[in-house]
């Protein structure tokens, strides 16, 4: 895991020392294992190093080739090591002791531009072909980490984060009035859907699943992947897709464990990381290592005011699942004072950049911070499992009893009935109506579409100067919030690259600061092919939602984890508890908000005025689930960034 930069000049001109040297010194607010730099002539590299697998310790980069004459600096873990070994025929001796950036570089020795796409995992880089005289590098599929550029006709600059290329003297700092309008417009946590785009004019990025290539004074991409999946797996029994999913999944969580150092894991009292612990405690037990599990809970004076479907306290599901599976060191952190709100300026430092996770940056930073203690490298996720291996929600399960009911399969949809009557505790003379009655609506009408309940907040000047709604839907980007064909909904996730950046962003700056790098088996590529190419049916036979990973996972997870349909974990339910204490600040800073000239620009202060009547001056637990609390506390964020980072300058 690396923080890279470089510049390069195509009109041949020296690169100035302290341009070079103010880039790399930027990176020093980082822990590094190493810091090294490349010049020659009109390119430069630099690479500021933080040494996760075991190839990488003592890796050279940035790392020059003499006899192909190509150089590069990279960000990457690289999954398939062996396919891409034997496909290079590289010696056995060589493979142990290669680095990730050596077998790229070899990649794309052979494929040239093409070798993208033959790379799984997490990577970020940059090549520099002395011969051709040009730049070449690429963002993994789903944007895992982060590049940035700036470019104009003579000079190209990239970076990990935005900050170093500010250090430039030709680079202004000014705000980006398109991007500023995606992200106020769109009410889910997606930021932009412009993906060459960033909160400054003069800072574009590469987008995931792209290469970019600079040659004779010209910058051009490619976008070298995109999910397709056309082709249903077609196997003969549930017993066979059950395995087949299991020997998928458990490769994509081995791929994920290989580091030096330690391992950890994010875990909730659910199903996706629960899964991906049960595969990755056992594998760590072959090299003798523990898996170190990390969950965040209430703080201790909480009192649960939740509905009783709901758990805000996952430690007693969190617990099952640790003793059923063993060789876990299990950590329960309820950073007990900690506000939110009193972590927006550290976070907006961390992110660069406005953001939209307000109840979740709190605990995600301070996990972080209590792991990197831990000496943990690698911290797993199950963060797309919604996507991917938990697909299949209750309206998934009842559109597929609806079908079987359309097309006359009574045997069958007697069957699942009863199956789902055993699991719910219910009777046929209940369900049996309910999809009767859902099925003659469907053939009669369509059924209507409803739009999001997120308030628009945006200044409706600012909307139609920037033409951001228009924009919006030429982007593919739907504000309405209840697709009608959820299958179509997810093979169109999966081909949108604004529902990826998101987390790759987050996730790249978190591990630079604290050297920890997040890793997702349920992103995996592999695993997602996989999972789109089940039948449906396979995600909500048996009676259950989500049940192809409640069926895999017999025997992994504890039952009381893996067959719960009735109860569902609530991260953040305390939100509002832990800012009690704050409460009158933030009413106050809000107030002055609404008023504020500089904000209300982008902002409508009309619609904070009137979620702030709403809320009321007394905290109220509740809150957390209404729309008017989410779009206060984002435009806090928003006010917060504009005031300390977005102010328009030109840096010197």
């Amino acid at each position: 895991m690396s923080a890279i930069t470089g510049i390069f000049h195509a009109n041949r001109d020296p690169i100035p020392f302290d341009h070079t040297n103010n880039l790399m010194k930027s990176f020093l607010q980082y822990p590094s294992d190493d810091i090294n730099t490349w010049k020659n002539d009109n390119i430069f590299l630099g690479c500021h190093a933080q040494w996760i697998t075991p190839e990488s310790i003592g890796e050279l980069l940035p790392y020059y080739d003499y006899e192909r004459q190509l150089a590069i600096t990279a960000d990457p873990i690289i999954d398939n090591r062996d396919e891409l070994f034997n496909m290079l025929q590289v010696d056995q001796e060589q493979r142990k002791l290669m680095p990730d950036s050596q077998l790229i570089l070899l990649a794309y020795y052979k494929w040239g531009e093409e070798m993208p796409k033959k790379l799984l995992g997490d990577f970020a880089f940059m090549i520099w072909d002395e011969k051709e005289n040009k730049l070449f590098g690429a963002r993994d599929f789903s944007g895992a980490r982060t590049l940035y550029f700036y470019r104009n006709e003579n000079k190209f600059a990239f970076s990990t984060t935005m900050e170093p290329l500010f250090t430039l003297p030709y680079v202004d700092k000014e705000l980006n009035e398109e991007w500023l309008a995606e992200f106020i417009a769109i009410p889910t946590m997606v930021e932009a859907v412009d993906m060459f785009s960033t909160v400054y004019k003069s800072i574009q990025q590469i987008p995931p699943s792209h290469s970019i290539t600079v040659k004779n004074g010209k910058v051009s991409f490619s976008r070298y992947f995109t999910i397709e999946v056309n082709e249903t797996l077609k196997l003969t029994s549930n017993e066979e897709y059950e395995e087949a999913f299991r020997d998928v999944f458990q490769k994509a969580v081995k791929a994920r464990v290989r580091t030096h150092g330690e391992v950890g894991s994010h875990l909730s009292g659910g199903l996706d990381s629960g899964s991906v612990v049960s595969f990755a405690a056992p594998e760590l037990k072959k090299e003798n290592k523990r898996l170190h599990t990390f969950s965040y809970i209430p703080e201790d004076s909480f009192e649960d005011w939740t509905p009783n479907y709901y758990v805000a306290n996952e430690s007693p599901y969190i617990k099952e699942t640790v003793n059923h599976i063993g060789n876990i060191s299990d950590n329960y952190l309820s950073f007990d004072g900690i506000s939110p709100l009193s972590e927006v300026d550290n976070f907006l430092e961390i992110m660069e950049m406005p953001y939209k996770f307000f109840e979740n940056a709190f605990w995600l930073k301070g996990i972080n911070e209590h792991a990197q203690k831990d000496g943990i490298k690698v911290m797993l996720n199950g963060a797309r499992g919604n996507h991917s291996i938990s697909w299949g929600s209750m309206k998934l399960t009842y559109d597929f009893y609806t079908d079987m009911f359309k097309k006359l399969r009574w045997v069958s949809l007697y069957n699942e009935l009863d199956a789902y009557c055993t699991n719910y505790n219910t009777g046929k003379s209940v369900v049996i109506p309910f999809v009767a009655k859902r099925a003659m609506r469907s053939l009669v009408t369509k059924k209507k579409q409803h739009n999001d309940n997120f308030p628009v907040f945006i200044n409706p000047s600012f909307a139609e100067k920037t033409n951001v709604f228009e924009k919006l839907e030429a982007n593919g980007f739907s504000l309405n919030s209840n697709p009608t064909n959820l299958t179509k909904y997810r093979n169109k996730y999966y081909k949108q690259l604004f529902t990826w950046n998101k987390s790759g962003v987050a996730e790249t700056k978190l591990s630079l600061r604290y050297g920890i790098w997040n890793r997702d088996p349920t992103n995996d590529l592999n695993v997602i092919r996989f999972c789109l190419a089940l039948p449906n049916e396979q995600y909500v036979t048996g009676g259950m939602d989500r049940s192809i990973i409640r069926r895999s996972m017999k025997d992994f997870l504890p039952d009381e984890v893996r067959l719960n349909q009735r109860k569902r974990g609530i991260q953040g339910a305390d939100i509002v508890h832990r800012m009690k204490s704050d409460w009158n600040s933030l009413i106050n800073e809000l107030h002055a908000l609404s008023k504020d000239s500089e904000v209300n620009e982008f902002i409508n202060g009309k619609m904070i005025k009137e979620a702030l009547s709403k809320i009321g001056n007394e905290p109220k637990h509740e809150l957390l689930f209404g729309a008017d609390f989410k779009l206060l506390t984002r435009s806090l964020i928003f006010s917060r960034f504009i005031k300390r980072f977005g102010k328009k300058e030109v840096m010197t």
